[in-house]
């Protein structure tokens, strides 16, 4: 038997700040829920089940969150799925709530990923608990510094991812970042944090959360009837790699090529940069955007800061990038990767606000986790047919 069609009929997200203080953590997953299933048309009571994704628990000190935010997510007397993949996870938890529908198990999921960073102490928990880490920052660095000679990308493509998402996060009133007069030389005089990276060249803290509502075949026609442009979920994958293995190449993960293949398999794409209309990439520093492009087969070797360079990554390029602003502008760790696959499914929809993308048909998600490990992505259509 055929796996049940999936739809995205219903997205919503918080506005992300600092400090959001004017709520709780339950307060913050239902105002992303709430606004999905408004977007949806749609009920606590309609939802058969709940799929719930954040980052480690030590973020908060909030164990098992999943029972604490049940009766906040209308999950009484109803199944409630906790994921987890580090960074990636919420991607995992929006392919997680899909497989389910696409399994028939359920015909219309709530699925949840949230973090609320000012409640904890991120640094902390990313250091197994113990003070002194690196960071993830520190981890990258030395990564990116191979990238670049490996290569030879000019050291401005970095500061102009910089520029290109913070501007964009302009446009999208959800935002954390909103920095409209960052520019290259700001980002270039800006602090230097961990070798290449300067301080405008990396991800805030932020609180926030995503939802999105999916629905089997019947549903996702029945928004279409009532107007309500579903985005149709054309492909989904997993991957995951130890952090460190004899031979392990940490700027192309082989775990984040296995994934894209096995995405680009399933939807029949053959060009990506042909094929895909928009992307939103995890990029919680600059320099992976031009990464994940090679990384992915996007791109060639030594051909994805080029793209960069020559601006095909801006909204009005090509192949544009973070048209929402991405984890650059904000990053509610948890929620982080759903955003991205949330933000897909709006162009698709046609419903992305002053960031879309004039005729955004086909979309790519992805988010990454962990020492670059763990990987989720999905592509979106604006038609089930393809």
């Amino acid at each position: 038997m055929s796996a049940e069609p999936c739809a995205v009929v219903g997205v919503g997200q918080t506005h992300h700040r600092t400090k959001r203080q004017d709520v709780s953590l339950a307060g913050l997953v239902r105002e992303a829920a709430l606004r999905a299933l408004e977007d949806a048309a749609m009920t606590w009571r309609d939802i058969d089940a709940i799929v719930i994704g954040k980052a480690p628990d030590a973020f908060e000190g909030v164990m098992m969150p999943e029972l604490y935010l049940a009766d906040a997510l209308g999950a009484a007397g109803k199944p409630i799925m906790r994921v987890h993949t580090a960074g990636s996870v919420g991607g995992s938890t929006a392919i997680v709530a899909s497989h389910l529908i696409h399994a028939r198990a359920h015909r219309r999921v709530l699925a949840v990923a949230f973090e609320k960073q000012s409640e904890g102490n991120a640094q902390w928990g990313l250091s197994g608990g113990k003070s002194g880490s690196m960071g993830a920052g520190g981890i990258f660095a030395p990564w990116i510094r191979a990238y670049i000679r490996r290569s030879g990308a000019p050291e401005h493509i970095g500061w102009q991812v910089a520029v290109k998402d913070r501007l964009n996060a302009l446009k999208n009133p959800y935002a954390h970042l909103r920095l409209p007069e960052i520019t290259i030389e700001k980002v270039r005089e800006s602090p230097m944090l961990w070798d290449p990276l300067h301080w405008l060249e990396s991800c805030p803290s932020s609180d926030g959360a995503c939802a999105l509502v999916l629905t089997d075949e019947a549903g996702g026609r029945e928004a279409a009837a009532d107007g309500r442009a579903p985005a149709w979920v054309a492909a989904t994958a997993m991957r995951s790699e130890p952090s460190s293995f004899p031979g392990r190449d940490p700027i192309r993960p082989r775990g984040g090529v296995e994934c894209a293949a096995d995405l680009y398999r399933q939807a029949g794409i053959t060009d990506p940069l042909a094929d895909i209309d928009v992307a939103e990439l995890y990029v919680p520093f600059s320099w992976y955007e031009p990464m994940w492009l090679e990384g992915h087969d996007i791109a060639g070797p030594g051909e994805g800061w080029k793209l960069v360079d020559r601006g095909e990554t801006e909204i009005g390029g090509s192949f544009p990038v973070n048209p929402s602003g991405g984890v650059l502008s904000s990053n509610p760790i948890g929620a982080s990767g759903m955003l991205r696959f949330a933000e897909a499914a709006q162009q698709v929809r046609g419903q992305a606000g002053e960031h879309q993308v004039d005729g955004a048909r086909v979309a790519l998600a992805q988010a990454y986790g962990g020492a670059a490990q763990y990987f989720s992505m999905w592509v979106v259509r604006t038609s089930l047919d393809g």
